[in-house]
């Protein structure tokens, strides 16, 4: 109870922080859906009678927007500039504050491009199954989990290394690559098609969006949650052995 009390004032108080950095937050936006734009743009000419092509990229424009994580900067620079030893001595686990400016973010980056999301479904007439879109909701909700565990164990290795920026955009491009932005996993040969659904980058952008779209994952939504939840226990696994070693690291160092 006291843990979501604290996250609650944290997002609050981000989510006010922000209000006076609209405009960063528009390039925020704006570098979100990029991508996405370029894909549907691209795949819309490769097949363009293919009205799942412009559905399953509007879907992944808000998908990308619910997801972003930013930790690279709101939490890798506190180990750099030395105020995270600040954070570890408060009583209150630090993924707190992180956690809450997280989403705090994403509700300004989803506000801000939801005009987008809604000119460009009007415009391409893309047309959406409610029901489809509701039983998106939780695959999206775990592909924020999961977008967020990923960037902050790849944020982590700065307890390691200063190029913790070159580490976590080669993550981004994975997530790029293997997540269905560059393309729909569909369409990808059949080798990496395999490799993608078998990672967790499907799980973070090209599921729900697949979902939302109405084309369920395996033609279950049941097996979607669950290879999605297998991806988060795996990665909370792993970012706490990260995080533990990580501050040892810090500590040892710092004294």
């Amino acid at each position: 109870m006291r843990t979501g009390h604290l996250l609650g004032f944290r997002i609050r108080q981000q989510v006010l922080d922000w209000s006076g950095a609209w405009w960063f937050l528009l390039t925020l936006v704006v570098q979100a859906v990029v991508a996405p734009l370029i894909g549907l743009f691209v795949w819309s000419a490769v097949y363009p009678d293919d009205p799942g092509i412009a559905r399953y990229y509007v879907a992944i424009i808000p998908v990308t927007l619910m997801t972003e994580s930013f930790e690279q900067h709101t939490f890798s620079e506190r180990i750099y500039d030395g105020t995270l030893s600040h954070e570890l001595l408060r009583p209150q686990p630090v993924v707190i504050g992180v956690l809450g400016e997280n989403l705090a973010i994403r509700a300004w980056l989803t506000l801000l491009g939801a005009p987008i999301v809604l000119l460009t479904g009007i415009s391409l007439q893309a047309g959406f199954d409610w029901r489809s879109v509701l039983q998106s909701v939780p695959c999206v909700a775990l592909a924020a989990v999961l977008v967020f565990l990923w960037t902050f164990l790849l944020s982590t290795t700065a307890f390691w290394t200063d190029r913790v920026h070159a580490v976590v955009g080669f993550g981004s491009q994975l997530i790029f690559l293997f997540g269905g932005t560059a393309a729909p996993i569909d369409l990808l040969p059949d080798l990496w098609r395999r490799i993608a659904q078998a990672s967790p980058f499907y799980g973070m952008n090209g599921l729900p969006a697949e979902i939302a779209a109405g084309t369920p994952y395996d033609g279950s939504l049941t097996a979607a949650l669950g290879y999605q939840l297998f991806w988060v226990v795996v990665l909370i696994v792993v970012v706490s052995a990260v995080w533990r070693a990580g501050v040892r690291r810090y500590t040892a160092v710092g004294s």
